[in-house]
């Protein structure tokens, strides 16, 4: 046996979901850009579900079935109250919380396919109420119940600040749910299917990937990017900033990715959202800052951006939260990590690999008397 670290170019499964070859990225064939123009996120949560995309009555099935079910229980509204709020960072509120659906939901341990169906309709509708619902609760606001009326990420928007959203805003953040919605078998998704391969529930499955999509390293990438950003400040520190860190060699987050030799090709996207947003908020800065800052970093690195530097941007500019970035990404990509979890169950088996042992040899046991 060879061991390989981080299982890098390790094929570890089959799947029909989404795949990645020379640089593009598809959902079940359908290239990410051709999905991201014109796809709404209810089409591809259908498309990852089904394997291909529905009818407009399909369509008007699955939007009517996430809207019914977008309400959380008032035990879970409750429990955040009892957070302490100022130590408690919504990735872990988000993590703790849809642990805690399972258990007011009567078919949590129903293991038969119908029922997972509906337990991930219920998740994907209640990920972004409780992402909305902490923000506000936290700040000592009420929850906001969802309009029917209102898409996927229309309503997530609304349930976050109160207010219908303006049009461009529901067309960047429909966009980046869809962009975010999968991505073959990166570490939360590969997580979530080791998770319900032992034929443990849906609920343990998601939350295990909520679990691996906290580390800074996967979602937490797009937050720090803001991070950055804020520290930079100015157009005009970018410069003395960006060569600094490089000769420190530290981390730039938001550059390269595993998969990737050419660029991310979901960061063009977000890249123009990120341009027309800031304008339309008075702070073309922020899009200054990052697009001169790629100009530093991939030139001097030949390292491209990836999905998470321009949607720090794109966020800050929908007037959220930076500590939300992350539980966004996870309000699409429970989608994809769904996708992953009944394309699991139905062709399973137990995810058990091996170790290339480096320790030491053989040993005798020393009674505790005799050791030196």
């Amino acid at each position: 046996m060879t061991a390989t670290r981080g299982l890098e170019g390790v094929v570890a499964t089959t799947s029909a979901i989404s795949s990645i070859i020379d640089d593009t990225l598809t959902y079940v064939g359908y290239n990410i850009d051709d999905l991201a123009e014109n796809a709404s996120f209810e089409e591809v949560i259908y498309l990852l579900w089904h394997g291909k995309l529905p009818t407009q009555s399909q369509l008007d099935e699955l939007k009517a079935q996430l809207a019914e079910n977008m309400n959380l229980p008032q035990e879970v509204l409750a429990h955040f109250k009892t957070y302490p709020i100022d130590q408690v960072h919504p990735m872990a509120a988000l993590r703790s919380a849809v642990s805690l659906l399972g258990l007011y939901d009567e078919e949590a341990d129903v293991m038969e396919e119908g029922a997972n169906y509906r337990k991930a309709i219920r998740l994907q509708a209640k990920m972004p109420a409780i992402v909305a619902a902490f923000a506000r609760v936290r700040k000592g606001l009420e929850p906001i119940a969802p309009k029917k009326e209102l898409s996927f990420a229309a309503n997530f928007l609304y349930m976050l600040n109160g207010e219908v959203p303006e049009d461009v805003a529901v067309e960047a953040m429909n966009k980046a749910l869809v962009l975010h919605a999968d991505h073959e078998l990166n570490a939360s998704t590969f997580t979530a299917r080791v998770c319900v391969a032992t034929l443990s529930d849906v609920y343990s499955g998601i939350t295990a990937a909520i679990g691996a999509l906290k580390g800074p390293l996967h979602g937490g990438a797009n937050e720090a990017v803001m991070k950055m950003l804020k520290e930079i400040g100015t157009l005009d520190n970018v410069e003395p900033a960006i060569r600094e860190k490089l000769a420190n060699k530290d981390k730039i987050m938001g550059f390269g990715h595993r998969v990737y030799r050419k660029g991310d090709p979901r960061a063009k996207h977000l890249r123009e959202m990120s341009k027309r947003l800031t304008e339309l908020t008075g702070e073309p800065h922020w899009y200054e800052m990052s697009t001169k800052i790629e100009g530093i970093v991939t030139g001097e690195k030949d390292l491209p951006p990836n999905v998470d530097f321009y949607s720090a941007s794109v966020y800050h500019s929908l007037g959220i939260d930076h500590d939300l970035f992350t539980p966004i990404f996870a309000v699409s990509r429970v989608s994809g990590w769904l996708a992953h979890i009944l394309e699991q169950y139905s062709n399973n088996r137990l995810i058990r690999p091996r170790a290339d042992y480096t320790g030491p040899g053989m040993q005798a046991y020393i009674p505790v008397e005799q050791r030196g």
